[in-house]
């Protein structure tokens, strides 16, 4: 074989063996920063932003790469993050509306308590809701997406939960404002600190347990320590859920060719949402796995018992509709069509 034939097939051979896409002539490269508060190990960012990244510098052929910078290595703090991707700080990030308390009202209403049924029908409850009622709150940013996870359940260091005077006294981190003051309703002194601190809060004392779901258990091994995970009987609604957004930089999504808005557009909107949720599904059954292979004891708390709660959650409700009345919404007309696409859900 001559040396031009011989070179001609490894030419050809190196091309089948490249990736998929290779760097577009004459384009120009965007390189997009995602900043997000959770570890690298976390399910979010080791599986889902990993495979979700994957997949948008494929469908733009290289011409958008996405670095990921998790545990805040941007700076800041957690409820610091939809202001740092509307400054432009970083181009995308993943953030919880109840961080920044009653800024993002619409956005924070699948948070009120018994508001979700699971991540992947709630995720999509959350998403028409936004698109019906929430399309001010975040101005300056391009939304790609929302979602809740999983109902949380209670995780405490002593005793299962299984009554409300079980809870009198305990002092709990709540996941939000709204829970807290269920939680509060029933005894409970709560205090409120983003999940990057938990260790911290159940190491020194500070608190007696946390209210998460399982998914994010392991990322911060809080299985070691509680010893005791209580949860609503399953088939209802779950305790609550905490809702997040999916943001990106107006300017850095304006300022790219159409092909690559295309790429970011086919990768975001309902069906992202909804993927996200089903991944939460996902990630909690493997976080109760792990709870469960640690030897925590888990409980159950009777349906009769959360039909009680339910009814000392309804003046937080109350409080959340007229928050949304004194916001120039239709507070009543948005709990209402989250309960009906959420009983809708249910019922699919």
């Amino acid at each position: 074989m001559n040396m031009t034939r011989r070179t001609a097939l490894a030419s050809l051979g190196a091309a089948l063996a490249a990736p998929a896409f290779v760097r577009r002539a004459n384009a120009a490269e965007v390189t997009l920063k995602l900043h997000c508060m959770l570890p690298a190990p976390a399910p979010m960012n080791s599986v889902f932003f990993a495979q979700w990244i994957s997949d948008i510098e494929t469908a733009s052929e290289g011409g958008i790469k996405i670095d990921l910078y998790p545990s805040m290595q941007l700076g800041g703090k957690p409820p610091q993050l939809a202001d740092q991707v509307r400054q432009g700080i970083c181009d995308i990030t993943w953030t919880l509306p109840v961080y920044t308390p009653d800024r993002f009202p619409v956005a924070e209403t699948l948070a009120l308590p018994y508001m979700v049924t699971n991540a992947e029908k709630t995720s999509v409850v959350m998403h028409k809701l936004m698109d019906e009622f929430g399309q001010d709150e975040y101005r300056g940013t391009k939304t790609l997406a929302f979602h809740t996870h999983d109902g949380g359940k209670i995780h405490t260091r002593e005793g299962l939960i299984q009554t409300a005077d079980d809870l009198k006294g305990l002092k709990l981190r709540a996941p939000n404002q709204a829970t807290g003051k269920m939680l509060e309703n029933m005894g409970a002194e709560t205090v409120f600190f983003p999940v990057t601190d938990m260790v911290v809060g159940l190491s020194n004392g500070v608190i007696d347990g946390c209210c998460l779901p399982y998914e994010v258990v392991p990322a911060f091994k809080l299985q070691e320590l509680t010893k005791y995970t209580s949860a609503p009987a399953p088939a209802g609604r779950g305790l609550y859920a905490n809702t997040f957004s999916l943001l990106m930089n107006e300017r850095a999504y304006e300022g790219m060719p159409d092909d690559l808005r295309k790429a970011i557009d086919d990768h975001s909107g309902i069906g992202l949402s909804e993927r996200i949720g089903k991944q939460f599904d996902a990630f909690e059954a493997k976080g109760k796995e792990v709870v469960v292979n640690n030897g925590n004891t888990i409980g159950e708390i009777a349906a009769e018992e959360i039909e009680s709660w339910r009814e000392l959650a309804a003046p937080v409700h109350d409080e959340w509709v007229q928050k949304l009345n004194d916001r120039g919404l239709d507070g009543a007309a948005i709990l209402a069509r989250a309960n009906e696409l959420l009983d809708a859900g249910q019922a699919s």
